[in-house]
């Protein structure tokens, strides 16, 4: 076994809740960083999230935290944030997702914390960023989707804006932040000293739609609702069957003239009107009705087969249940039995080895005794700071 763990002696605290911080940890964890997650005593809320919940744990909260040790701590109190000061003083990255000055207002500021330990790469995660007039504002991953303008472009045209179905924000900005992060400890390396990194929601969400704000830019294109189409290509949707539908991208001319022929209507592929991609585009509606007309008559299964052999890309619409199930998703091996749950392992291997997590979220301060013990305290302190409702043992 040669696991991608490169981060093995390496001190993350994460002192972040819900969704985007907690993956950027995860995925550092999952890579060999020791995560302290510092929780408040009541818990980071996204445990209570749900449903659904799994033994009585939110699967949201489950998704985002194996690999990770619990301190649950009051950071209002002095004792509490003496407590973090003395982790992040041996720390080699500090994350944190508190709300706009929270951090500042604790002593947890990245200032602070880098006059104490210079080669501390801190890094901060928002919601729509470090300046600006909507800077000292809160926000969670649908309400960025509303904000950055992903909404506008999500859902069919003629109905109401829909959220993507997956919280696409947070988890992009946790991928950043983990890549900052990997970045900023590699610069350590040759420098010495640590980085302070921003990221928000609101920068990722802009990200996610760099092909849009490029056509709005340079040709003042405002663009729509598509529902499953790609507003560039045709055809590249989502097509009627039978007994249910099919994804079908045919990107290029090659690939339109085999769907063509495996539909029986090659002479599509000659029609001055969709000799090229523009021209399909352009008459995108009268080409999708003579293709619907096409698949229609077939059954999904059948028509996949042809499709397939014709080397049309095309797949079912499936579920999540689906998903899960398909002998594609268990051949790759990223369903990772862990502990009480099943979870997602990192969609990343080095020379064939699935980066995996090793331990599975930990309960409430599970850890709490652990780690004050390595930070000196002694066990009557640690009884006094419990009576004290300073932290809390899990």
């Amino acid at each position: 076994m040669n696991e991608l763990r490169p981060l093995v002696g390496t001190t993350v605290i994460d002192v972040t809740s819900s969704l985007a911080g907690p993956t950027a940890t995860q995925l550092l964890a999952a890579l060999g960083a020791d995560v302290v997650k510092v929780e408040p005593l009541a818990g980071d809320h996204a445990r209570a999230w749900g449903p659904p919940f799994v033994d009585g744990k939110g699967a949201m909260f489950l998704a985002a935290n194996s690999g990770k040790r619990s301190l649950a701590v009051e950071l209002g109190d002095d004792r509490g944030r003496e407590i973090v000061l003395r982790l992040a003083d041996r720390a080699d990255v500090f994350l944190q997702s508190l709300r706009p000055g929270a951090a500042e207002r604790h002593g947890l500021g990245a200032a602070e914390l880098r006059a104490r330990n210079p080669r501390l790469v801190y890094c901060s995660i928002g919601a729509f960023g470090a300046g600006g007039p909507l800077s000292d504002q809160p926000g969670y991953d649908p309400l960025l989707q509303a904000a950055s303008g992903i909404m506008s472009v999500t859902g069919e045209d003629g109905r109401p804006p829909a959220r993507v179905g997956v919280s696409l924000i947070d988890l992009g900005t946790g991928v950043w932040a983990a890549l900052g992060v990997l970045a900023a400890l590699h610069e350590r390396e040759r420098t010495g000293t640590g980085r302070t990194l921003e990221l928000s929601l609101y920068e990722t969400g802009l990200s996610l739609l760099a092909t849009q704000l490029v056509g709005y830019l340079g040709a003042g294109v405002v663009p729509g609702r598509e529902g499953s189409a790609f507003p560039q290509i045709a055809p590249y949707q989502v097509f009627p069957t039978r007994d249910g539908d099919l994804m079908i991208v045919a990107g290029n001319d090659k690939l339109f003239a085999a769907l063509c022929d495996a539909l029986g209507v090659p002479e599509l592929a000659a029609d001055p009107r969709f000799l090229t991609n523009p021209d399909r585009v352009a008459n995108r509606a009268k080409l999708v009705a003579l293709l619907e007309e096409r698949t229609r008559e077939r059954e999904s299964a059948e028509l996949l087969e042809t499709l397939v052999t014709a080397g049309v890309p095309a797949s079912p619409v499936r579920d999540v249940g689906e998903a899960a199930r398909h002998p594609q998703t268990e051949a790759l091996g990223i369903l990772q039995p862990l502990e009480d749950f099943v979870t997602v392992a990192a969609p990343l291997s080095a020379d064939g080895e699935r980066v995996r997590h090793h331990t599975g979220p930990p309960g409430l301060g599970a850890h709490t005794g652990e780690i004050l013990r390595e930070l000196g305290y002694a066990e009557d302190e640690i009884a006094a700071l419990v009576s004290s409702d300073v932290v809390r043992l899990g």
